[in-house]
């Protein structure tokens, strides 16, 4: 398989992921601010979910570029990653629908722990001989405190989540805000090759 398949795979699951979260959100019946109420909360979510899977999206989309070769190794770790990011999906409008309760919050934590995890994977299994591109592989190898944080976050959070699931999701608010800056780095490495 070719890099650029597997690039077009990867965007086409992620594109209709964030179609599907959409779909979740319903239009309020009516025309007052009153009416548009009962919708913030399946709003914020989805932006959340929106911004986490987009962050993935990006990150992937780097991490790509540091691949000379597509081997099975390759393609079993990126669906690993896609699988736990389809979930996304789901969690969140398991949040939703319950309101924000213990076990949802603390499913929606489990998720992110995977997505973590599994994107770790596919990192590990990337750079153990098909990296094309060493400098933005070094780049990339830098987010790893990050990355090993940002799990620790979500692994902190769905206990967290029994006590008070607010708590959770100021945790699940606060990781992609970390994420979400450009490294600029990661823009001159590219520039580089």
């Amino acid at each position: 398989m070719t890099k650029t398949r597997l690039e077009a795979f990867s965007d086409g699951v992620i594109a209709i992921l964030i179609t599907i979260m959409v779909l979740e959100l319903k239009v309020p019946h009516g025309a007052s601010w009153e009416a548009l109420h009962p919708a913030l909360e399946t709003l914020a979510t989805y932006a959340l979910s929106f911004a986490v899977v987009g962050i993935y999206w990006v990150n992937h989309h780097h991490m790509l570029h540091t691949v000379r070769d597509v081997n099975g190794k390759i393609m079993w770790a990126n669906l690993h990653l896609l699988f736990w990011l389809s979930l996304v999906a789901f969690v969140t409008a398991w949040v939703n629908e319950t309101g924000f309760s213990n076990i949802a919050v603390a499913a929606y934590g489990v998720d992110m722990i995977m997505c973590a995890i599994s994107y770790q994977i596919l990192g590990r299994v990337i750079k153990k001989g098909h990296t094309l591109h060493p400098r933005l592989s070094e780049v990339l190898h830098r987010n790893g405190p990050k990355e090993w944080a940002s799990t620790a976050l979500y692994v902190s959070s769905v206990p967290l989540a029994f006590v008070e699931p607010a708590i959770s999701c100021v945790i699940y608010v606060l990781v992609p805000l970390v994420w979400i800056m450009p490294n600029k780095e990661i823009e001159k490495a590219l520039g580089e090759s």
